[in-house]
């Protein structure tokens, strides 16, 4: 009767190799992984709140552009963070020249902060009219974004204003403005509306 083989035999054990002078390993630490991994995250999320010309304009490589253009057009928070993560997962298999590239041209352009800030001021503009103005208020953001929670934010501002008038900590306060700053940085707009500016803080 044959012999049962080793498990050895079918899990080898792999180790990372260590530099023989210095015993230092020479492949990357499981933080500086993570670290590079949230990176690229992070361009993938920038990447995803341009618009199509503003895509255009950077050295993005073609096999990129749907992917950017499909975590662009999803609004639901938990599908739009899934395509996010394949974002940065297709990203991470272009090579560093690459991603340091579009890194460059966005800094270089400004960009993403300018979009940035404009998203923060609208998303602090969108919360105050929600909780002050209620469902007039809804009923017109669900005009720019027809596919937003319409339940889901309306009980968020109606918890924002209870908290308000009762003086309770801001739990519901900051989840909307989560919320809507999501809901905008998905669609990819670039910040400009006619809704009012606030000064107030995101926090």
């Amino acid at each position: 009767m044959e012999r049962k083989r080793s498990r050895s035999m079918h899990y080898p054990v792999v180790m990372r190799g260590k530099d023989t002078e210095t015993g230092d390993f020479l492949s990357p630490s499981r933080s500086q992984q993570r670290r590079e991994a949230l990176e690229v995250l992070e361009l993938a999320r920038q990447l995803s709140a341009l618009t199509p010309q503003q895509v255009a304009r950077l050295p993005v490589p073609e096999g990129l552009i749907s992917h950017i253009d499909d975590t662009r057009r999803i609004t639901s928070h938990g599908a739009h963070k899934r395509q996010l993560q394949y974002l940065a997962k297709q990203m991470r298999r272009e090579d560093d020249d690459t991603l340091h590239a579009i890194r460059d041209a966005l800094d270089s352009s400004g960009e993403p902060a300018r979009l940035e800030a404009a998203m923060l001021h609208r998303a602090e503009a969108w919360r105050e009219r929600l909780i002050a103005d209620g469902d007039a208020a809804l009923t017109e953001l669900l005009t720019d974004f027809p596919h937003a929670d319409r339940q889901h934010l309306r009980q968020l501002a109606r918890n924002a204003h209870e908290e308000k008038l009762r003086n309770k900590p801001p739990h519901a306060f900051r989840e909307l403005f989560r919320e809507l700053r999501e809901l905008l940085a998905g669609s990819g707009e670039d910040g400009e509306s006619d809704a009012p500016i606030l000064d107030e803080s995101a926090s």
